[in-house]
């Protein structure tokens, strides 16, 4: 299976529609499930990498998952803020995961790979050589709980425009897709920015691409809602995006940490409104109606808006009920 698709969204009704369609046939430690193989979705549009459905708006942990792989870590506390207990199994000792991204991002044996791509870039534009590795072969020397599912990031630089190819040997359709179509996008567009290129298009090619049985139901909920309208994320601001990256990170950490500040001021619009969703995520941990709903009235009208809005109203949904109990 293939296509070219204009969103995110547009990718997942091919793909999970085609899962549906057979029986769950194989067998995986985590249980049964279908699976499409060598699979290519094209993303023509990669700035359309937020799913709007109501289901499957996954912003938040998405952002988490960025933020996890830019820390440069693998601590299984860190991703377990934004998604709990979805990492403990994967861990082989309860303090980090072999397939997070992180480390092998910017330290893969002592070597920064997302540094070296954009030094690449920028003193040959045209290189085939900027590809980042993340599956290793030590990854099937010995028994681990979970590996690498990306093989490769590969950047191709054309007339002006960064394209990026990330290649996987596994990908779940439902619920890592979607988050690995926004990190992936948003990397693209990150070095895009620092070799002073526009995004171009992204392609996602899989070697096993799967649909658990548990899965099922959701997925065929996921599809009863119908087309999503599209929408994309605003561009990154040009120029360096290095040191705005580290500003984001060191106030993460703070709200990762109990901070309830809001983004400092002064930021560029892009990155406030990043760090506000942030400030949400915080505040609807902490069960805060009021701090989300300041949060809704400064977040501008962007893509961004619908996810705090959601936020919110499940909070006072539960706050209502649990006035009239």
């Amino acid at each position: 299976m293939g296509g070219s698709y204009n969103s995110l969204d547009d990718a997942m009704r091919a793909v999970l529609a085609a899962l549906l369609k057979d029986q769950p046939q194989f067998q995986a430690t985590r249980g049964k499930f279908s699976e499409l193989f060598g699979c290519c979705l094209h993303l023509r549009n990669p700035r359309a990498r937020l799913s709007r459905s109501e289901g499957r708006s996954k912003v938040f942990s998405a952002i988490g998952e960025l933020m996890w792989y830019l820390s440069g870590e693998t601590k299984l506390a860190f991703i377990d803020y934004y998604l709990p207990n979805r990492y403990q199994q994967e861990s082989d000792d309860q303090i980090n995961v072999r397939s997070g991204y992180g480390e092998r991002l910017l330290s893969f044996n002592g070597i920064n790979q997302l540094q070296n791509v954009i030094d690449l870039l920028n003193s040959k534009p045209s290189s085939r050589r900027a590809v980042i590795q993340l599956f290793d072969a030590s990854d099937i020397a010995a028994s681990y709980q979970s590996v690498p599912c990306t093989n490769t990031l590969q950047f191709i630089g054309r007339e002006g425009q960064l394209h990026m190819l990330a290649s996987m040997r596994s990908n779940d359709a439902f619920f890592g897709l979607p988050h690995d179509v926004f990190t992936f996008t948003m990397l693209q567009e990150l070095v895009a920015r620092s070799v002073d290129m526009e995004v171009g298009e992204y392609k996602h090619c899989v070697g096993s691409l799967h649909l658990y049985e548990d899965q099922r139901a959701g997925a065929a909920q996921y599809l009863a809602e119908g087309f999503q309208s599209h929408s994309e994320m605003p561009p990154m601001p040009n120029g360096d995006p290095r040191a705005a990256i580290e500003e984001l990170k060191a106030y993460e950490h703070r709200l990762r940490h109990g901070s309830t500040d809001l983004p400092p001021p002064g930021w560029d619009p892009y990155w406030q409104s990043i760090g506000e969703l942030l400030a949400a995520f915080r505040a609807s941990k902490n069960k805060d109606l009021p701090a989300l709903q300041e949060l809704m009235k400064r977040l501008r009208p962007t893509v961004f808006k619908m996810f705090v809005e959601a936020k919110v109203d499940s909070l006072e949904a539960e706050v209502s009920a649990l006035a009239r109990s």
